[in-house]
């Protein structure tokens, strides 16, 4: 796989804002992706060292439209925190 399958998008959100002073990144990645895959995109991607990789997967919602039911798909987050000595990533510079 290439790094731009395995990576589909940054999660912006409060949570994920913190952690950007920590040099700490949350983003959406392949269901079938696991934590070596995603060290190595992230370090392709952007050109940065990885320490570690934490990932949860989502469950899809329930949710109904009048008597139909169905669930929304289910995702999965990766928690990469970068090394001390590494740089941070351009693209949330103007973030935080």
């Amino acid at each position: 796989m290439v790094p731009e399958d395995i990576i589909l998008k940054p999660v912006l959100t409060e949570k994920g804002y913190d952690g950007i002073a920590d040099k700490c990144y949350t983003f959406k990645v392949a269901k079938s992706a696991n934590k070596t895959q995603i060290k190595i995109a992230v370090e392709q991607m952007f050109g940065v060292r990885v320490a570690s990789v934490n990932t949860v997967t989502c469950p899809g919602k329930l949710k109904r439209m009048g008597r139909n039911s169905g669930y929304t798909p289910a995702t999965k987050k990766a928690i990469v925190r970068l090394t001390e000595d590494s740089k941070a990533i351009e693209h949330f510079n103007s973030l935080s």
